[in-house]
């Protein structure tokens, strides 16, 4: 289907309207008319992009401005934004690489944070058995908050088991995650606190709940500190000005609309009939429904939801996504026909 505006909670097909369950603004930030208007207004003072390092001689006031805000909303001792979610990944693997011997990856991790040579932290279910013997290393840990097809964050408790001869970094990609989960919507990074990880970094597209073009990396100030000199960050430009200046001023938003989508997820667990097709977590806004001919169901009743092939595993992902802009009425229409029809 082509489109030609924003897909909130409905579309405009060939002059047809549909529900919309689809996409990953999860907080319903880009359609919101107060948040629209922080935008407007900084594109007014930082204009429409800045593409220049910044590490120039012209520090703009805006990124301190962002960064300070989602430091305190992250709950983490520094953080520093950059063009996408892709990049931030990107940044923090190349910065690891020189003091990391062996990658582990958890299992359905994003293709972002997909290392050559990596190994697997599980074997079979079980923990990998490199990760238990003797011999000394620095390893880093890469998963997602909320791997793909889940809608629980992932367990981490394995780590405790690592032997104590390895030095364990853990990275998190809470782009499905950052404004979801946690204390309004601020992540699992402040609630990780293994005693055997020496650091953990947070990285996070921002474009999801959170509304803008962006991608933020959060961690202890060293570490924030050395992203900021490596040579692939002085090289590439920052993420829009006005866009991070407009996040930094939206605290208030982003509360309300959390509590707005918290309201939804409640009211459909109270609606929501269990089914064996599908899985429904009462703090995770996504279902991956298991029904032959689901799409065309949907369609029938005006009703769109996302479909792709997924690149990690090739198969077609279905997923409905709640918002906090959906109504009651949006919400009853398609909690109805997930109820009644039989798959």
């Amino acid at each position: 289907m082509k489109i030609n505006h924003f897909p909130d909670r409905i579309i405009e097909v060939k002059e047809k309207s549909y529900l919309y369950f689809g996409g990953t603004a999860y907080l319903g930030m880009p359609a919101n008319p107060e948040f629209q208007q922080l935008i407007v207004k900084n594109i007014l003072r930082w204009g429409s992009a800045y593409g220049s390092s910044r590490n120039s001689n012209i520090q703009l006031t805006a990124y301190e401005k962002g960064e300070q805000f989602l430091s305190a909303y992250i709950q983490a001792e520094a953080t520093v934004t950059v063009s996408s979610g892709m990049l931030a990944a990107k940044l923090v693997i190349e910065e690891l690489s020189d003091s990391t011997d062996v990658f582990y990856y958890f299992p359905n991790t994003h293709t972002a944070l997909r290392v050559s040579n990596s190994l697997p932290f599980f074997i079979e279910n079980e923990l990998n058995p490199r990760l238990l013997d003797t011999k000394q290393e620095r390893i880093t840990i890469l998963t997602d908050a909320v791997p793909s097809f889940q809608i629980k964050a992932v367990d981490l408790d394995a780590i405790n088991l690592i032997s104590p001869n390895k030095e364990v970094t853990l990275v998190v990609d809470e782009s499905h995650s950052l404004g979801v989960l946690g204390n309004s919507g601020s992540g699992i990074y402040s609630s990780i606190n293994y005693k055997n990880v020496k650091r953990k970094i947070m990285l996070a597209s921002l474009g999801k709940a959170m509304g803008v073009t962006g991608g933020v990396i959060a961690s202890d100030q060293y570490f924030i500190s050395q992203i900021m000199n490596n040579p692939s960050f002085v090289s590439s430009a920052g993420m829009s000005p006005a866009l991070i200046e407009a996040v930094g001023e939206a605290e208030g938003i982003y509360k309300s609309q959390h509590l707005k989508l918290k309201k939804n997820l409640k009211y459909i667990e109270s609606i929501l009939v269990k089914n064996k097709a599908f899985a429904f977590h009462p703090d995770y806004p996504v279902i991956y429904p298991e029904m032959p001919g689901i799409n065309e169901v949907f369609t029938k009743n005006d009703i769109v939801v996302t479909n792709f092939k997924y690149p990690t595993d090739g198969k077609d992902l279905n997923r409905i996504i709640f918002t906090a802009n959906h109504t009651e009425d949006d919400l009853n229409k398609i909690i109805a026909i997930l109820n009644q029809y039989q798959f």
